[in-house]
């Protein structure tokens, strides 16, 4: 279990690597714990004026990792997920992205908190929540809908339609395509030259871009956490979860 998330500081980057390929990068409790603690240390590091969040030139990210989700599912205690969402949410510094390969669930809508996405054209995102008995998360109803508006965002929250990398540049979620074997680097160029620029005028840049829409944010985050924790105590929800392991 140990090393699942990789973390780097160079030139006043944190690179953050999900790290668990067997798995296509599928989160677990862990995995969400040791986001937010690398987070939150990139919140109080003065010298990291950026993070920049990736997988592989072949992977990004799978969502939840359904077996450890179900054996959390239950509990009392907030989702280790919820919590990273709002860790993400609150995060004051500029946020860049790589994606490859998979981009599902969460692998998708934390990309609405990043600044700087770039993606290969063949990537596969996929919002898959309705299908799973659940609703959307990390503020994903609000935010999808102000970026492709209402009708686009129903097809891909609620329907759950695969769209690609390509596509997701079309809609206006990523900055750039690149190809599978400069993406990486592309990213971390981006991120450093972010990262040389006077920081305090980027993190306010930053904060004024959002000012207008991060109470609403932080609402829906807690709106959407209320009835996801409903949805996944339903039969409805649990029998499909159950039919993954059948």
């Amino acid at each position: 279990m140990d090393n699942l998330i990789l973390s780097e500081i160079e030139n006043n980057v944190l690179t953050i690597t999900l790290n668990r390929f067997d798995k296509k990068n599928a989160l677990n409790t862990v995995m969400y714990q040791t986001l937010c603690e690398t987070f939150n240390h990139a919140q109080t590091n003065a010298s990291i004026h950026c993070v920049l969040i990736q997988g592989n030139e072949h992977c990004f990210c799978a969502g939840n990792d359904l077996a450890d989700f179900l054996q959390h599912a239950d509990s009392q205690e907030e989702l280790a997920a919820f919590a990273f969402v709002k860790t993400l949410a609150s995060f004051t510094k500029p946020i860049v992205a790589a994606v490859a390969g998979p981009a599902v669930g969460i692998g998708t809508t934390m990309l609405l908190h990043c600044d700087m996405v770039f993606s290969t054209a063949d990537a596969k995102f996929k919002l898959p929540f309705s299908q799973l008995g659940l609703c959307p998360e990390a503020a994903s109803s609000v935010l999808l809908p102000l970026r492709i508006g209402h009708n686009k965002a129903f097809e891909l929250l609620v329907l759950g339609d695969l769209f690609t990398g390509q596509q997701a540049y079309n809609y206006g979620i990523v900055n750039a395509i690149c190809l599978a074997d400069e993406l990486l680097l592309t990213a971390k160029k981006s991120a450093k030259y972010i990262a040389s620029l006077p920081a305090d005028a980027t993190q306010t840049s930053r904060a004024l871009m959002k000012q207008a829409t991060q109470s609403q944010v932080l609402s829906a985050i807690e709106k959407e956490g209320a009835e996801f924790a409903r949805l996944v105590k339903t039969d409805t929800c649990k029998k499909i979860l159950a039919s993954f392991f059948n």
